[in-house]
């Protein structure tokens, strides 16, 4: 019988490269031991059944991990290294995210690069298997194949996406490699530690992917956004192409328009996106694109980090939460007279702790607000805010403007005017995308998209308030993380970002 693919050895490292149990041996370690003394081994998949259980993995990992990874600490990375949110603890690996003294040693990066990594893993077993397995299982339909392959593109494709905003050049890993042998190890072993793509040929072949696979991908299923459908695919490929290593407004125009060909509709009541009733928390609403959902009685953990669970409010409320909103952004929303995001994002509460404001009186983020909340990746005013950035810079502002209001009426907002330059209508963008968009990932990377997260970062306004940590200043080399210290320990082929 033919042998597909297996990997029998390189543990946690290798892990990233193959979702195969690899716990032989020390799960940072190239060890001899792991290598297999002949080159013929039963193969790892066969049926569809087996590709079936690799998709339902795919997205069933999610479920635990993108809670700590996808969500927690990438809070910390767009709202807390910008100027929306304190840290919100004394955890000394967000403390230092926040003061910019983060190094490779910093666990939560660590734990971050290799989830990213092990995420990809997940993603190829599918991509790299279907087609041969479809071969073998006549079962396994041509249909069933593209789509599940679509699927497995588009989940790594956003994990690369979120790779490059972190590291920049980052391991791309498109393939599984063949077992090692005492016969092959050497010929393989850059495919096992790879070195670095440049930022550039990672979108270039994000775009690529996500091209192919909104063909075949699943339809929108109104009952269900946790899916990775069409219409995420393309969101994801606006993402990309307003990126500048490949920019090209006119193809994130052409994108999101598509998107809002596909049926979505605002919440009409903004709240309502996150919000819950008696019985269960709010999903699949009309402006959901993509979100991660739960059940209570399934339930999430994640919300204990931020503040309560309505169904059950006494839970995990004894010590301080992260990502504690900033006074900046309550000012923020204050300037503009905007109550209704504001309530929304915010929530005053009494607790037993005084870190950022009084005790009986505190500030809390206000997303997460049920064990059965879901975490929404992607939305339709995202896209508005989105196609009014790629308008505004091809020189059509009214059209901009149009998009902003959209978003801005939802609310009960005053319509902006039509900008008079480039400069003037990308400041209306990020302060609308500030105040749209708090808390669900975007601050920090929408100012570095437009060279403005230095300014902001060490503006001497949040420099006056004493509750931010006393920063050290960022600059071109440390608007990027540091590649972790076991990364480049197990991986002669990689370099540490310059400035670390």
């Amino acid at each position: 019988m033919k042998k597909i693919f297996n990997i029998i050895g390189i543990a946690a490292a290798a892990a990233a490269l193959s979702a195969c149990d690899l716990d032989l041996y020390s799960p940072t370690s190239f060890n001899k031991g792991n290598i297999e003394e002949h080159g013929e081994s039963e193969m790892q998949y066969s049926t569809r059944g087996d590709m079936e259980g690799l998709r339902n993995t795919m997205y069933n990992s999610w479920l635990k991990d993108i809670q700590e990874m996808g969500l927690e600490d990438w809070l910390v990375y767009s709202e807390t290294r910008a100027d929306n949110a304190y840290c919100g603890t004394n955890t000394a690996e967000i403390m230092a995210l926040e003061a910019n003294t983060q190094d490779g040693s910093n666990k939560n990066v660590t734990r971050d690069w290799n989830w990213y990594q092990t995420q990809v893993a997940n993603s190829n077993n599918i991509i790299c298997n279907v087609d041969e397995i479809r071969k073998l299982d006549p079962s396994l339909t041509e249909n069933e194949a593209n789509q599940w392959k679509a699927e497995a593109l588009i989940w790594r494709a956003f994990c690369f996406f979120r790779l490059t905003q972190l590291w920049g050049d980052a391991p791309m890993v498109l393939e599984i490699p063949p077992a090692i042998t005492v016969d092959n190890v050497e010929q393989y072993y850059g495919l096992y530690y790879p070195d670095r793509v440049p930022r550039d040929q990672v979108y270039y072949r994000l775009a690529e992917d996500l091209t192919w696979a909104a063909q075949y991908a699943p339809d929108v299923d109104k009952g269900n956004k946790m899916l990775l459908s069409k219409a995420f695919a393309k969101g994801l490929l606006a993402r990309v192409y307003a990126e500048k290593p490949i920019r090209d407004w006119n193809k994130v125009i052409q994108y999101c328009t598509e998107v809002e060909g596909m049926g979505f509709k605002l919440e009409k009541n903004y709240d309502d996106l996150w919000g819950y009733d008696d019985n269960d928390a709010y999903r699949n609403s009309e402006e959901s694109i993509f979100e991660v959902q739960w059940t209570r009685s399934q339930g999430n953990w994640v919300f204990m980090m931020y503040h309560r669970n309505a169904y059950n409010p006494d839970d995990s409320y004894s010590w301080a939460k992260w990502t504690t909103p900033s006074r900046d952004l309550i000012a923020a929303f204050d300037a503009e007279k905007d109550e209704v995001r504001k309530n929304t994002n915010i929530i005053w509460d009494s607790c037993g702790w005084s870190n950022y404001y009084p005790s009986d009186n505190y500030a809390f983020m206000h997303k997460v607000r049920t064990n059965a909340s879901s975490i929404i990746l992607m939305r339709l005013a995202e896209i508005y805010l989105l196609h009014a950035e790629a308008l505004a810079c091809t020189g059509k502002f009214a059209e901009a403007a149009d998009y902003v209001n959209r978003v801005r009426q939802r609310v009960g907002l005053a319509k902006i005017g039509t900008p008079s330059s480039e400069s003037e209508a990308i400041d209306v963008i990020l302060k609308e995308r500030r105040l749209e968009l708090a808390f669900e990932g975007f601050r920090f990377f929408d100012l570095a998209r437009h060279d403005r997260i230095i300014d902001v970062h060490n503006s001497a306004e949040l420099a006056k308030d004493s509750y931010w940590q006393r920063r050290t200043p960022l600059d071109e080399n440390t608007i990027l993380l540091p590649i972790p210290t076991t990364a480049l320990e197990n991986n002669t082929s990689l370099e540490q970002n310059p400035g670390y």
